[in-house]
């Protein structure tokens, strides 16, 4: 009892075994099966179906037959999922004589992509009769030939197999000879066996038909004729020691290799008893090209070259004839049975599916199919495959020899744009045998980059009053796609300046960068305006980045002078008196002028033109302040008219005037003038005071705000796009004035030493600072001035 459960267990677990076995076979690959010669578009199975793949989607997915084959035997029909014969196939010529013919074929979807491993076994239909070799067949028999005695004949061939090979042989019918058929395998023979003496004297000569009879449905067969010699008596024919023999033979053993010794005795005497050994010289010539037997000794060796892959198996028939009159025969059949060796290296085949891989490919992501076959057999046939050296490529295994070469890593268009991948197989020979296929992956791109400016701010300078239409600067962006994806394209992105907007002002060439004027500016009215540029390249979807731009305006000198109340009224003589007595240096008058331009080029100085020979006035370069030179002398004229030059520091210099005329008066009670004439005690209020009151307590705000800026400055710096133009300026001058600068102006304010004609004079300073010029003021009331020109920025006049 417990042997009999112990048995039970043991088949159960058999069963279980095997079940799985099957059912692994059943999920590596669908089986299907077609005849051969069948029209194309013939039907094979719906793999669709089989598959479980939806119908609707085939096409879209790009459902596809990939053969590994020279000729593409099937397709599917996206429409119905249905595989379908697409050329005609011929089972002899793409199997030849092998049991089992089947063609391997691969089903890629995308979308995910999967591949399916499709065999369609090609069954075999009877569409070929046997053939003989030789028509004619002669056999040479002595009539005194005892019966039983056989005789070997030329067999047919059938380029079909199994049943529609040859199945048999029929002899017409006489009454003498009979049939010995031999089945072995798939080969079949016959023997032509005597079964009545010969009588040389009633028939020299037979003539016979051997038909050969396929095992097809219908039949089908083909004849040769046996010609039959009867010659006069040598009693005993020569006898092989064994009829078959069996024999192995290493593949490419060298030529003159002993492949088995023949042994035939005759029972005669002398002549009749010296044998002679042969290749049956028809009906394989095949084997007469291989082999060779020596005449005397029987010794068959090799004559050709012995591929295990050509043939693995070969059939000689020998005969041992004597030399008696007529001489006799005897036949014999030697099997050969090639060894094989391991020389045959591995072959790979790749075949592709994408022409190029994106480098945004995921993971997984199929690129070819690739087999690998070795023409030997047995663990000589068994491969390996693999990838040599490092890439982002592996091979995962399919079924049985087939692989899929897959991504593996990240891949990188910009970094790498082509693999050459190298496959590397070997077998399990000894010794093993190895070959490499390298297969071109090209990587194909992405737009992945966007434009990148080379800096991310940009500043430009551009003169005031330059002529619009000019081009102020380039802007390049680059992109490291190709390509589409490498276009870039510029525009301006929205934005006002001072409620103005940009693109009234400026325009840029889309496909160059250009950035050009569309008006004539003007630096009193904009010293400065920022815009950004955006680059966008053409992929899809489009990529971008944008650069902030920092247009800059330098000042020009296009304004002149203008000289302030009470000496501006043009073409009007303005007249000033001077006592007799005045001691040198009196106050006679102040010209104030100012300039709408900044920096040098609202510079002022002040310049006194006066009759040759007459040198009794001097004026401030600086303070435009009209004093004596000298105390007044009896030559001296009454009436001095001067004439006041006001010149700016641009290049080149604009300059205006004014006339004064100067009368020398004999008492100082006569001088009546408004700047000299300052009641002690007056309730009135007058603008020339209101002025200097404004302009004392702006001046002191200023500078109280200078301090202040320049501390907090000082205590606390900023990185921002202009703190480089922030931190301010006081300068002091040996006359007594002081210039102050913060941000983009600097103003110079200068005062009198004479308290009751102080005024105060501003003078706005070119933007930016670190570019202006620094100007010194010495006691002779002449300067010196040192310009510090920029290094970096290059300035598009």
């Amino acid at each position: 009892m417990f042997v009999s459960s112990r048995t039970r267990v043991f088949w159960i677990y058999c069963a279980v075994l095997l079940l799985k076995c099957c059912w692994e076979a059943v999920t590596a690959q669908l089986s299907y099966s077609v005849s051969e010669e069948v029209n194309p578009g013939t039907s094979v199975g719906n793999i669709a179906k089989d598959l479980h793949l939806n119908l609707q989607s085939l096409e879209t997915r790009m459902f596809q037959i990939v053969s590994g084959s020279k000729k593409k035997y099937f397709d599917v029909n996206v429409k119905t999922g249905v595989l379908y014969v697409s050329e005609r196939i011929d089972r002899e010529e793409l199997c030849a004589k092998a049991a089992k013919c089947s063609v391997n074929v691969e089903a890629v979807i995308n979308e995910p992509l999967n591949l399916y491993r499709l065999e369609v076994t090609i069954l075999d239909i009877n569409d070929n009769e046997p053939v003989f070799s030789e028509k004619v067949q002669s056999l040479n028999i002595a009539e005194s030939t005892l019966p039983g005695v056989k005789f070997g004949l030329i067999e047919a061939t059938d380029s079909d197999v199994g049943k529609n090979g040859v199945n048999t042989y029929k002899l017409s019918a006489n009454d003498h000879f009979s049939l010995e058929i031999h089945k072995g395998g798939d080969s079949v023979s016959a023997d032509l066996v005597l079964q009545k003496p010969l009588d040389r004297e009633l028939d020299s000569v037979m003539k016979l038909t051997l038909t050969a009879v396929d095992g097809g449905n219908p039949a089908r067969s083909g004849t040769s004729q046996i010609i039959i010699n009867v010659l006069d008596n040598n009693d005993n024919p020569p006898v092989f020691s064994k009829s078959l023999q069996k024999v192995q033979l290493p593949e490419n053993s060298p030529s003159g290799s002993t492949v088995i010794v023949l042994n035939a005795t005759d029972a005669d005497e002398g002549l009749n008893r010296e044998i002679e050994y042969s290749l049956r010289k028809k009906g394989q010539d095949s084997i007469l090209d291989l082999f060779q037997i020596d005449p005397e000794t029987g010794a068959i060796s090799v004559k050709g070259k012995i591929d295990y892959e050509e043939s693995p198996a070969f059939e000689i028939h020998a005969q041992a004839s004597d030399k008696g009159q007529p001489p006799m025969s005897a036949h014999c059949k030697v099997l050969v049975e090639v060894v094989d060796l391991n020389d045959n290296a591995p072959e790979i085949t790749v075949t592709s599916l994408l022409g190029t891989v994106r480098e945004d490919a995921k993971v997984g992501t199929a690129i070819a199919l690739v087999s690998v076959l070795d023409r030997d057999g047995g663990r000589n046939g068994e491969v390996e495959a693999g990838i040599t050296g490092e890439s982002p490529f592996k091979l995962e295994t399919n079924y049985k020899n087939y692989y899929s070469l897959v991504v593996n890593g990240p891949l990188d268009r910009e970094t790498q744009s082509l693999y050459n991948v190298t496959i590397a197989a070997g077998d399990e020979g000894t010794p093993p045998l190895s070959s490499t296929s390298v297969v071109t992956v090209y990587v194909s791109d992405v737009n992945d980059n966007p434009p990148r400016f080379p800096e991310p701010l940009i500043n430009v300078y551009v003169k005031e009053n330059s002529p619009y239409g000019e081009v102020i600067r380039r802007v390049t962006a680059g992109d490291d796609d190709i390509d589409q994806n490498g276009q870039v394209t510029y525009s301006l992105l929205p934005s006002n300046t001072d409620s103005l907007p940009v693109t009234t002002m400026i325009n840029i060439n889309s496909e160059t960068g250009d950035l050009v004027s569309l008006q004539s500016f003007n630096y009193e009215e904009l010293k400065t305006f920022r815009f950004q540029v955006q680059a966008t390249d053409s992929g899809v979807p489009p990529l971008s980045s944008n650069v902030t731009v920092n247009v800059f305006i330098l000042d020009e000198n296009d304004n002149s002078p203008a000289i302030l109340p009470p000496y501006s009224e043009h073409g009007s003589v303005n007249s000033e008196s001077v006592p007799y007595s005045a001691e040198a240096g009196y106050f006679v008058a102040k010209i104030r002028a100012v300039d709408a331009d900044s920096g040098y080029n609202a510079l002022l100085s002040y310049h006194l033109s006066e009759p040759k020979g007459n040198n009794l006035f001097r004026i401030g370069t600086s303070t435009g302040e009209i004093r004596t030179k000298r105390r007044m002398s009896d030559n001296d004229l009454k009436t001095h008219p001067l004439l006041v030059l006001v010149s700016d520091n641009g290049e080149a210099p604009l300059s205006a005037t004014v006339s004064i005329e100067v009368v020398v008066l004999e008492s100082s009670a006569d001088i009546q003038t408004q700047f000299r004439h300052v009641p002690i005690k007056d309730d009135s209020f007058s603008d020339l005071n209101l002025y200097l009151l404004v302009a004392i307590v702006s001046v002191s705000v200023i500078f109280l705000l200078s301090l202040i800026t320049l501390i907090a400055v000082r205590c606390h710096r900023t990185d921002g796009s202009f703190s480089r133009y922030s931190a301010p300026m006081i300068t002091t001058h040996p006359d007594g004035s002081w210039s102050y600068s913060k941000s983009t102006q600097q103003y110079d304010v200068c005062f009198s030493s004479d308290t009751l004609k102080s005024d105060v004079v501003v003078f706005p300073a070119p933007f930016p600072p670190v570019d202006a010029e620094l100007i010194s003021i010495n006691g002779g009331e002449t300067f010196t001035r040192t310009q510090t020109l920029p290094t970096k920025e290059k300035v598009r006049t």
